[in-house]
């Protein structure tokens, strides 16, 4: 992976296009607001991958050109998307059915804190006007792996990657990877620490360490 000879670390696109690389052929696959949606710029070409829309779409083409949007053809962050051949559309209940029973393989979210023991925080920020709950909560508990990318340290400089979450929690034990502007983390299961098993071009253990209150090992090709 590529990265900006005058930066260090990823881009956002570039996140996006880490984690696209956990995708796999005949996945079906929910991606949240923000740099989640990216993902789909990067699917690998020739796979077979349907993504799904808590507002009741399976088959989401890519973001339209601006002179091919249609207002009415929207995703759940109210981003305007294009439909495929094979494009079905169904109520919001059907969706969550999917998104509750089992039936997505992957999905891929945003969050504002982390913790150790795999907890997500990704809803609100008390005191702060919010929209809604969203489908985040019925995601981290129905679908079978949980990605969350995400800045490594907050606007003012605290560790999203943290001991305990601060913040409303979304879900309990649940993030199966953690991708930031930095470095990978992840778990071969929820009774496992995190793993740091990736560095972005031009970071550091070290960087990596002072920006991260949380405990985790270091592959051994890292550390």
């Amino acid at each position: 992976m590529t990265t900006d000879t005058h930066t260090k670390g990823w881009t956002r696109d570039q996140m996006a296009a880490r984690a696209a690389q956990e995708l796999q052929d005949g996945f079906y696959v929910n991606l949240g607001i923000g740099i989640p949606t990216l993902v789909a710029n990067h699917i690998p070409q020739g796979m077979d991958v349907t993504l799904q829309s808590e507002n009741g779409m399976l088959g989401i083409g890519p973001f339209p050109y601006p002179d091919e949007v249609d207002p009415d053809l929207i995703n759940a962050g109210k981003q305007t998307i294009s439909e495929l051949p094979q494009s079905v559309y169904f109520s919001s209940a059907d969706s969550f059915a999917m998104i509750r029973g089992g039936h997505i393989d992957l999905t891929v979210l945003g969050a504002m804190e982390v913790s150790e023991g795999g907890d997500i925080a990704n809803w609100m920020i008390p005191g702060k006007l919010i929209k809604g709950m969203g489908g985040a909560m019925d995601l981290v508990a129905g679908v079978k792996r949980i990605i969350v990318v995400m800045e490594h340290v907050s606007k003012n400089g605290d560790p999203k990657f943290m001991p305990a979450c601060n913040l409303p929690l979304t879900g309990k034990n649940v993030v199966d990877m953690i991708i930031t502007d930095l470095a990978v983390f992840h778990r071969v299961d929820h009774q496992s620490p995190f793993e740091l098993i990736e560095l972005a071009p031009g970071v550091t253990l070290e960087e990596v360490r002072a920006k991260t209150s949380a405990r985790f090992q270091v592959a051994a090709a890292l550390g």
